[in-house]
């Protein structure tokens, strides 16, 4: 029976930007697909499976506040899913961004921007709201929707491979309550905060930089799902341009460790932030938090 921390955690603060991490649920994924052609006897030393290859995740959404900015990095997958879904993806509670927000003192209507990596239903489904009467409505209607416009169109005119990867009851709402801001590679979004095109792990992938008082803290989304996909060759068997994703990851990874940079997680069960030497091992980590938890 899976498990989930209560207590909220201590922001983690760089100059005065404050990261927090939203716990939606727990939930669980093949291990070789999330280490596509890695052998199993080697990423399960540094990331071990269950009996049935499966690997514990999380869902994170990165609550990420400075003066004047509340903002939202991927929202999980919200409350629309079916019970058949629910079971498939083995999550340990019923998904819902609103309810983990207010744990912070907030709400909805507080978040000034929400920022995608990309629209797969796990990071996107919370962007919108099945409501009471059986509508479905933006979750933030306040909010500034940041998205790439390579994804956006990797959405709208999907191929074979991704035409089940995207659903466009979390884009379209969104969309027609005017809330889209749709950006060509890299953009300042905030004061401190810009967004870089990728690609790689989708078309439209997009990181965010996040620097402030001389730190910074770089949001990988899916190039990075977990702390032990640091080798810029593990990426998963879910990208859809896996060369991509290690040119990327080549790009970006050297510079973080070089420079002290953390590297924030989105589907780590282990780790929510992490710097990293030279040899690709942790120097410094922020652990999820496993407090007086209760079984769901």
């Amino acid at each position: 029976m899976l498990v989930y921390p209560r207590a909220i955690m201590r922001p983690m603060q760089i100059g005065d930007i404050s990261l927090d991490w939203l716990y939606e649920a727990d939930f669980g994924l093949d291990g070789g697909a999330m280490f596509g052609v890695v052998p199993r006897v080697v990423w399960s030393k540094r990331y071990p499976a269950d009996s049935e290859n499966f690997i514990p995740l999380s869902l994170r959404p990165l609550l990420v506040r400075r003066p004047g900015t509340v903002m939202l990095i991927d929202a999980g997958y919200g409350n629309k899913l079916t019970e058949k879904q629910r079971v498939q993806y083995r999550l340990s509670r019923d998904c819902d961004p609103r309810r983990d927000l207010a744990r912070f003192g907030l709400a909805p209507e507080d978040v000034t921007h929400l920022v995608f990596t990309h629209l797969h239903p796990d990071h996107a489904g919370g962007a919108t709201t099945l409501e009471a009467d059986g509508s479905i409505r933006p979750t933030f209607p306040r909010a500034r929707v940041v998205v790439q416009r390579l994804e956006l169109e990797a959405m709208t005119t999907p191929h074979l491979r991704t035409k089940h990867a995207y659903q466009e009851e979390n884009w379209r709402p969104v969309a027609d309550a005017g809330l889209a801001h749709v950006v060509d590679g890299t953009a300042e979004i905030a004061e401190g905060i810009e967004v870089h095109l990728t690609g790689g792990h989708t078309q439209g992938h997009q990181i965010l930089k996040m620097s402030s008082g001389g730190q910074t803290v770089l949001h990988m989304g899916d190039l990075l799902p977990t702390h032990a996909h640091i080798n810029p060759l593990w990426v998963m068997a879910y990208d859809d341009f896996p060369m991509q994703s290690i040119e990327q990851k080549a790009r970006w990874l050297p510079r973080a460790q070089a420079e002290g940079w953390w590297l924030s997680f989105y589907h780590d069960r282990k780790l929510l932030a992490a710097r990293f030497d030279a040899a690709g091992k942790v120097c410094d980590a922020l652990d999820a938090p496993l407090l007086a938890s209760t079984a769901v």
